[in-house]
């Protein structure tokens, strides 16, 4: 008997495990209810391979302006679907950007050569962005290291005349942004409106997205702007050629 309660123990505990995992992979525990958006002209996505065969042209009848794409993770992780779902997007007729998730125990200047190396010469609409979570990042990094770290990789990016963007949430943002690098625009993560406080140019309000045509979750995103607005925010296009200086081979992986 007691061997049979240690094995019905262990098969729980495994089981909700594996639902804490698929909690955190497709929605990252969001439990809010719905928020309005609809007074937001410009609406758009963010994708990585998680997401599997996305078709963009089924996102644009829906509405969808514009889409983010995973490109890069620390210093040598690379998605393997991002330069697939770049060119299929700009296929679409989306307005297309790249983004880098930062991770807290890699140089900003390594990392910032590994995004670099994965969107050279290729046609961008939107800021390069720095996602800045965190959830799995280690926990023993202190908040001033790793902002000069984030520091680091933004005017690295910059010196190579890239606009830069920052991701984060309401957590994010009071650690990491707040006094320290609200310069930079905010893209905010926030199952709620956004604070009063806070001056963003993206939200993300969720990630358990539903759209007909696409068969997994998807994460959604409003600008904060008016039509004129978001039309000079793209319309100066950064295309760069192959910079002779990087020499970096990244590994490619699936996405975590």
């Amino acid at each position: 008997m007691h061997r049979l309660m240690t094995i019905i123990s262990i098969v729980t505990f495994s089981a909700i495990g594996l639902l804490i995992f698929y909690l955190a992979v497709t929605g990252r525990g969001e439990t809010s209810q719905p928020v309005d958006t609809s007074g937001y002209v410009v609406r758009g996505a963010d994708i990585s391979s998680h997401n599997g065969f996305v078709d963009f042209d089924m996102l644009r009848t829906h509405g969808i302006g514009f889409v983010y794409v995973k490109a890069t993770e620390g210093a040598d992780f690379k998605d393997a679907s991002f330069g697939a779902n770049i060119n299929a997007a700009r296929r679409a007729g989306l307005k297309v950007g790249a983004y880098h998730f930062f991770r807290f125990d890699s140089s900003g200047y390594l990392q910032a050569l590994n995004l670099l190396h994965s969107v050279r010469g290729r046609h961008l609409d939107l800021p390069l962005v720095i996602d800045v979570e965190e959830w799995t990042n280690p926990v023993n990094r202190s908040t001033d290291q790793t902002v000069g770290r984030i520091k680091e990789m933004a005017e690295e990016l910059r010196a190579e005349g890239y606009r830069v963007m920052l991701y984060t949430n309401k957590d994010g943002y009071s650690r990491f942004v707040e006094g320290r690098l609200d310069h930079y625009p905010l893209w905010i993560c926030s199952f709620t409106p956004p604070d009063d406080g806070i001056d963003w140019t993206l939200w993300q309000y969720t990630h358990r997205g539903t759209l007909k045509g696409i068969d997994r979750l998807i994460d959604l995103n409003v600008y904060h702007g008016t039509r004129e607005q978001w039309d000079s925010l793209t319309s100066v296009p950064r295309v760069v050629p192959p910079p002779v200086r990087l020499q970096y081979s990244g590994a490619s992986a699936v996405n975590h």
